[in-house]
């Protein structure tokens, strides 16, 4: 069944809701149920689910209750009243020394729940928090912890290449970046600052060309490995995957401790 992708809380993954028959297309924004409250979100994209399998592994599917009137958009808070209501939160967490720094804030459609989101090293006691905001805005107030990079997508910046951030812009979840992915590259060499995003994680981009570095390195001689090269033989000491070519140690034709390093293409065999 095809189901919509949308995105509410601005620092979390997008969830998915069925659409109830409805034809939305990307970008629309709808009114939905969630926890209880009504809720607006911005369709981001769209999924094939099996719904028995789904509501059995995640609970029952979420549904659409309609689009998105000019009424419901006004209602969402703006600027200035996050402003303050962050603001408020952060003098409240300094009263009471916690070390954690909220950076948003949400609020559901029908005005019931309010919802802080914020960053922190660990477990934070967070209850006689939560007491001052409820009497104060006199609603059900939810604190919810994400993650660093979440912070880095909801506040945004330039990247190294001096656009804004991939997960500002066109990237929605968030994939696991390793240090493989950097190896497999070859840049893992350039230090943890250079190849790390704002967030201080590895940088997401380093997802997008892994694939064609493995696909183009299929025919290379593993690193280590002994070749014959011109009836020299030597030691393979490190691929330089954009030119097809690998690095090769040779050792001292004449019998010495010295040694050569020469790049040697692999396709220099087709090009004759």
């Amino acid at each position: 069944m095809k189901v919509l992708k949308v995105q509410f809380y601005p620092w979390d993954k997008p969830i998915i809701v069925d659409a109830q028959g409805l034809d939305f297309k990307k970008g629309a924004v709808v009114v939905f149920r969630h926890e209880g409250s009504n809720e607006l979100g911005e369709v981001v994209g769209f999924a094939e689910v099996d719904i028995e399998q789904y509501n059995k592994e995640q609970g029952n599917l979420r549904s659409v209750s309609r689009a998105a009137s000019t009424t419901d958009l006004q209602a969402e808070l703006d600027d200035e009243q996050k402003s303050e209501m962050i603001s408020e939160a952060r003098k409240l967490v300094h009263e009471y020394n916690l070390e954690m720094k909220v950076v948003d804030v949400h609020q559901s459609l029908d005005g019931s729940r309010v919802t802080f989101a914020f960053i922190a090293d660990g477990r934070v006691d967070f209850r006689d928090l939560v007491k001052e905001l409820t009497k104060k805005y006199s609603r059900t107030i939810r604190l919810q912890q994400i993650g660093i990079r979440d912070e880095a997508r909801l506040c945004g910046d330039c990247g190294h290449c001096g656009r804004t951030l991939c997960c500002k812009g066109h990237v929605k979840d968030f994939m696991s970046i390793t240090s493989e992915m950097a190896e497999a590259q070859q840049c893992e060499h350039r230090g943890s600052e250079r190849i790390s995003g704002c967030c201080g994680r590895l940088m997401c981009c380093l997802s997008y060309e892994e694939k064609g570095y493995k696909e183009s390195s299929k025919d290379f001689p593993p690193i280590g490995s002994i070749v014959n090269v011109d009836g020299r033989r030597g030691e393979v000491i490190n691929w330089k995957v954009l030119k097809r070519c690998v690095l090769v140690k040779f050792p001292d034709e004449g019998g010495g401790r010295g040694y050569s390093l020469v790049d040697v293409d692999l396709d220099r065999n087709k090009k004759k």
